[in-house]
């Protein structure tokens, strides 16, 4: 059989992972940052060109302690065990499609994931989100677009990508309802409430152009002579930006992203009584254990039922 050879194969699996298993372009550039990063830290020490079976439990047991180690900037910081899980996921998928394809390596179910601590969730309450709302200048075209961006993201939980890559035609506001196509190519619907739809309604009906992009930015001419009509779509750090604004001036010192106010919209629905699997696929989580990160936010609620509920003494 001829010789085969990892760095090869890792290009294979990148395109497996586009193509077979309808990843984003932003998850296949991860992989393969990540995949590279195995290769060098492990085909330094060897004396010839990296082959599947030279990926052992030895390489192994040596490239997790090099990812513990690695320095990532000039200031000494190291990667976080979160992010260390994430170069030995990537690892895994490859090790599985090698194994899918009957070349012999080391076996997948080896590689064990670091434990990581659940992360803190950070999420706005009613109020906090119409603080927000309230500085918003309506009588400009900007000040109606991110008024829609914000009511957008907080009724129907949207990712800022999926929020991003959102068309006029895609959003039906009579309906008040819509698709998008999130994580892992999957489609899930989007329900909005009235207030939501109007302010887009609003938004639209000062807009003067014939651009597909729901949401523009402000500069008319950058890059006009693009004919895909996306030259003029806001982008997930323009969002941020205009969150971080808003954020600032209503006083809110909580760290508040685009995210934040999925965190938001995810964690009013479960304090107002919606089942946790109903919020899962209004979230599109593939796993029930991704929603669960919400769970200990409602808690709060069992302080008012201890109080109602459990006897005092005297």
């Amino acid at each position: 059989m001829k010789d085969v050879y990892v760095i090869d194969l890792i290009q294979d699996f990148l395109q497996h992972v586009e193509i077979e298993m309808g990843r984003s372009l932003n998850t296949v550039r991860n992989y393969e940052l990540y995949l590279n990063r195995f290769y060098e830290l492990c085909g330094e020490s060897l004396n010839h060109e990296m082959k599947p079976s030279d990926i052992d439990e030895e390489m192994l047991r040596k490239y997790r302690l090099k990812l513990n180690r690695y320095v990532v900037d000039e200031k000494g910081s190291r990667l976080t065990a979160q992010t260390q899980a994430y170069y030995l996921i990537a690892l895994r998928g490859f090790l599985k499609y090698l194994a899918r394809r009957g070349i012999e390596s080391l076996d997948p179910a080896l590689v064990d994931l670091p434990k990581t601590h659940r992360p803190q969730v950070t999420f706005l309450h009613f109020d906090e989100v119409q603080a927000m709302l309230d500085e918003i200048d309506l009588d400009t075209e900007a000040g109606l677009r991110d008024r829609a961006i914000i009511e957008l993201l907080f009724s129907g939980g949207l990712r800022v990508s999926e929020l991003c890559n959102l068309n006029r035609d895609d959003i039906n506001l009579e309906r008040k309802e819509f698709v998008v196509r999130g994580k892992g190519s999957k489609d899930r619907p989007i329900f909005i409430d009235d207030s939501a739809a109007a302010r887009v309604k609003d938004y639209l009906c000062v807009r003067h152009d014939s651009l597909p992009a729901l949401f523009l930015n402000n500069s008319k001419n950058s890059g006009a002579t693009s004919t895909s009509g996306d030259y003029r779509r806001l982008t997930p750090r323009s969002i941020q930006r205009i969150i971080e604004k808003y954020t600032r001036a209503a006083g809110i010192t909580k760290h508040v992203t685009p995210h934040t106010l999925r965190h938001s919209f995810a964690t009013d629905l479960l304090m107002n009584g919606a089942d946790l699997r109903a919020v899962q696929s209004l979230l599109g989580h593939s796993n029930i254990s991704t929603t669960q990160i919400y769970t200990h936010i409602t808690d709060t609620h069992l302080k008012d039922v201890h109080k109602k509920f459990h006897s005092e003494t005297n």
